[in-house]
């Protein structure tokens, strides 16, 4: 089957969604798909504005009028937006409130298609806010009627993610890495993988109304992570693991610092859940693609050659 003709792609500036535009856009994607990508701020699209057929559309998506607006015409829609930190009020508005709100656009723009990348560890009953939202919106997404395929990913690495590039950071300019949840596991994925999983998608009609794992070949602990950040750019420091009353502590401290903090307390709470595939659900391999190992692929981006950005715990990051 070919591609839909127009795909909306809500979150397409961001880290999967750079990758996604960028893999929608090559020629082996052909007929290349015209991709509409909404962005608060322009200049935050600046690494897919120039891919062929990508139309960059500044605007509000929490704005009824502007999401209808965006969906005119659009054969599917990949919905990516998402966030780690915030308050309950906020993870219920961005995850659960978002999606409620595309469905509702979906509808009053005759769009059927959506493809919802969600994430490892969802459930009502899970202890984060993060967790629990993220388990509103597919709740919501089933219940819609809509022809909906949910990935859920593990963590997600890759050149510019914000997680083994940070601890790198972290290791050239402090002793040790004092670490709330070091034990706590993963399955991180490759964000090209993840991107190759939802072209997959949005080619095979038979992955509508299923919900796929989406996890590396790798468990480790967020101890071992760090470690091998480190390793990957030419010095490990110490891992200091932290109690968990002293680790939220730490993250309460963190989330009054400028910017977005570095880990919140709802972070700690969703490191309870293991970040690993089930198993009862379908994987990467359903849709034909090998899942990328952590060790062929971080040493490639986090090397000390790469010159990336020293740590700066008061630098304000942007989402």
């Amino acid at each position: 089957m070919t591609l839909p003709r127009h795909i909306v792609i809500l979150g397409g500036t961001g880290f999967v969604g750079r990758s996604l535009c960028n893999r929608l856009s090559q020629p082996s994607a052909a007929p290349s798909p015209m991709l509409t990508v909404p962005t608060r701020r322009r200049a935050q699209g600046q690494a897919v504005q120039t891919l062929p057929r990508v139309s960059l559309i500044e605007g509000d998506v929490f704005e009824p009028a502007f999401l209808d607006h965006c969906l005119q015409g659009a054969d599917a829609v990949v919905h990516l937006i998402a966030i780690l930190h915030g308050s309950a009020a906020q993870f219920e508005r961005v995850h659960a409130g978002l999606v409620e709100q595309l469905i509702q656009a979906c509808d009053r723009q005759g769009v059927r298609r959506l493809v919802h990348v969600s994430a490892l560890g969802v459930s009502a009953q899970a202890p984060s806010n993060y967790l629990k939202s993220k388990h509103r919106a597919e709740e919501a997404l089933h219940r819609s009627g809509l022809d909906v395929t949910v990935l859920r990913p593990s963590v997600i690495f890759g050149a510019q993610d914000r997680f083994l590039n940070l601890f790198a950071d972290m290791q050239e300019v402090l002793p040790c890495v004092p670490l709330a949840g070091a034990n706590a596991q993963f399955q991180p994925v490759w964000v090209e993988d993840v991107a190759q999983a939802i072209v997959e998608c949005l080619h095979r009609p038979s992955t509508m109304g299923k919900t796929y794992e989406c996890a590396g070949p790798d468990v480790r602990t967020l101890g071992q992570l760090v470690r091998l950040a480190g390793e990957a750019r030419g010095g490990a420091r110490p891992v200091v693991p932290l109690p968990l009353a002293v680790g939220r502590l730490q993250a309460a401290v963190m989330e009054w610092a400028p910017g977005t903090p570095l880990m919140s307390r709802d972070n700690i709470d969703s490191m309870r859940v293991p970040n690993i595939a089930t198993g009862t659900l379908p994987g990467l391999d359903a849709l034909g693609i090998r899942a990328s190992a952590l060790d062929a692929i971080v040493p490639q981006y986090l090397g000390p050659h790469h010159g990336c950005q020293r740590f700066d715990p008061w630098r304000r990051r942007t989402p």
